[in-house]
């Protein structure tokens, strides 16, 4: 097997519970009943995919209410810096798996539709990934 940073990152959310947990979280559904209710998971399920995302570092657990205790869950930094990831595979989604028009439209401050293209942090150049060149892959183990 390849040490890859893909697979080291699909290990922590590479499920599909964990990635609709974080969609909603993104939203600014934080509590455990919402997030249960938007997604569709099951509650034992959803526990222990925010149990490992907390474990990661990726969320926050906050208790909101004392009796009986209640928690919400907050993207850390680590959480936050997945945000383009999930507009990509939302914007992957929309245009080569949903049929008809997007269920979600984002829109930037400026008024536009929200649509993300990856640019060079150096030069600012838009990435197209034909115009690039792996360096160093990791090796088979």
């Amino acid at each position: 097997m390849r040490n890859c940073s893909i697979a080291n990152a699909l290990d922590v959310i590479g499920e599909r519970w964990t990635l609709l947990a974080l969609r909603e979280i993104m939203l600014g559904n934080r509590r455990f009943d919402e997030i249960v209710r938007n997604t569709g998971a099951s509650r034992d399920i959803l526990a222990t995919r925010l149990r490992k995302l907390v474990g990661a570092g990726v969320l926050e657990k906050r208790q909101y209410e004392q009796r009986p205790p209640r928690y919400e869950y907050l993207l850390t930094e680590s959480g936050r810096a997945l945000r383009p990831v999930l507009f990509a595979l939302m914007d992957w989604g929309d245009k080569f798996v949903t049929q008809g028009p997007p269920p979600s439209v984002w829109e930037h401050e400026c008024g536009s539709v929200l649509h993300i293209h990856p640019a060079c942090e150096s030069c600012g150049e838009t990435v197209t990934f034909d115009d690039i060149t792996a360096r160093r892959i990791g090796k088979v183990r």
